[in-house]
């Protein structure tokens, strides 16, 4: 799989941008903040349908402009697709493939697969746990896209229940009863949709798990080992059980919560309150690895990630933004030695000197908006 061409209008600080892509290594060269890592961000969002470096579209779309398009052209076993997005500041995004709408935007995902490693991946082992929760579940709809539909479900459940318990404790702090008469029947749609969102997760993390102590060891170059744990809400956890016995335990626990749940108006069991813990040794990751470790570990995720979708079947692009230049040389050889091996693998760098010499195919120069292919 690749991306052959990638057009962008009003996204971020282009107002408009067009490159054309090989198969192999390719390099952007340019200074910080003229636009490099925009285009990495562009590709990325067509795989996920969200950004890595912010929460919400509404930064994508450029200053003064009502609306964003990206479109790519990405081949795959001797078949290409084209692949429109639409990002709208007032109203819905939309998405077309091969220039026809789909019914809803997350009909591309699943087209485009991409691992993409950025500074910004120290959040997964340093920040708190949502951005592990963040990175299991975009990998999990990366393999299977109908996990998205699992997560918006999950989401819109949690909100509307999250809305009546936050009600129903007003109302009784202001000494009325809280009608309380929908919260069984929402009980059943969280334990629902929760189990599969959670069965999703434990079955990733059991595929995941060695592929991370393989890359972290290929990365750092030996000591201690890494390691994966799923951290449950739930008061019992059997990671063998499957979806029926999970909502059954989730449903069990919501139901012994409830008084906490309604005094403080939040849902406090279920997958959005779970926790992946990171261990080097014995010890957990965050507060007790060093920088050059919480940076290997973060690159072995992702690079763990990459060999576990190249395992479905398939090659997933590699998207590297400026990741060379916080590794030391012989974290990059080993590094350059996975990507030199990709379908395509796209890098950024600040300088082109910090790109291993077997990486440097196609160069493309990134100044002042504008995207320049020079070797």
């Amino acid at each position: 799989m690749y991306v052959r061409h990638l057009s962008v209008t009003d996204w971020r600080s282009y107002s408009s941008a067009e490159i054309a892509f090989d198969p192999g290594p390719s390099v952007l060269v340019g200074l910080n903040g003229q636009g490099k890592t925009n285009l990495i961000e562009a590709i990325g969002y067509v795989a996920t349908l969200g950004s890595h470096r912010v929460a919400t579209d509404a930064p994508l779309v450029r200053a003064g402009a009502d609306r964003a398009v990206v479109r790519t052209a990405i081949v795959s076993a001797g078949r290409e697709l084209q692949v429109e997005i639409e990002i709208n500041r007032d109203k819905a995004n939309r998405a077309r493939i091969n220039r026809g709408p789909v019914p809803r935007v997350r009909d591309v995902l699943g087209i485009l697969r991409t691992v993409l490693s950025a500074p910004e991946d120290l959040a997964i082992v340093k920040g708190d746990p949502g951005e592990r929760r963040r990175f299991l579940d975009d990998l999990l709809i990366l393999r299977n896209p109908r996990y998205a539909g699992v997560r918006a479900d999950y989401d819109r459940v949690l909100k509307q229940r999250n809305a009546l318990l936050k009600t129903a404790g007003h109302a009784r702090r202001a000494g009325a009863a809280g009608d309380l008469r929908t919260l069984d029947v929402w009980d059943g749609h969280l334990a629902e949709a929760g189990a599969a969102l959670l069965a999703g997760r434990l079955g990733l993390l059991r595929l995941l798990r060695p592929y991370v102590v393989t890359s972290y060891d290929t990365v750092a170059g030996g000591g201690s080992p890494a390691g994966l744990d799923y951290e449950s809400s739930l008061s019992a956890l059997d990671p063998g059980a499957d979806r029926a016995e999970l909502a059954e335990v989730l449903r069990r626990d919501l139901e012994g919560l409830r008084a906490q749940e309604v005094e403080r108006g939040v849902t406090l069991v279920g997958p959005h309150r779970d926790d992946l813990v990171l261990r080097l040794g014995e010890l957990p990751a965050r507060g007790f690895a060093s920088h050059g470790e919480s940076w290997s570990l973060a690159l072995a995720l992702k690079l763990a990630s990459y060999d576990l979708l190249r395992s479905d079947g398939g090659e997933p692009v590699l998207l590297l933004d400026d990741v060379f230049a916080e590794l030391d040389s012989a974290r990059r050889e080993r590094l350059a030695d996975i990507a030199a091996g990709a379908e395509q693998a796209i890098v950024t760098a600040a300088v082109v000197e910090d790109v291993p010499a077997r990486l440097q195919g196609a160069r493309y120069d990134i100044a002042e908006g504008q995207a320049s292919r020079v070797a």
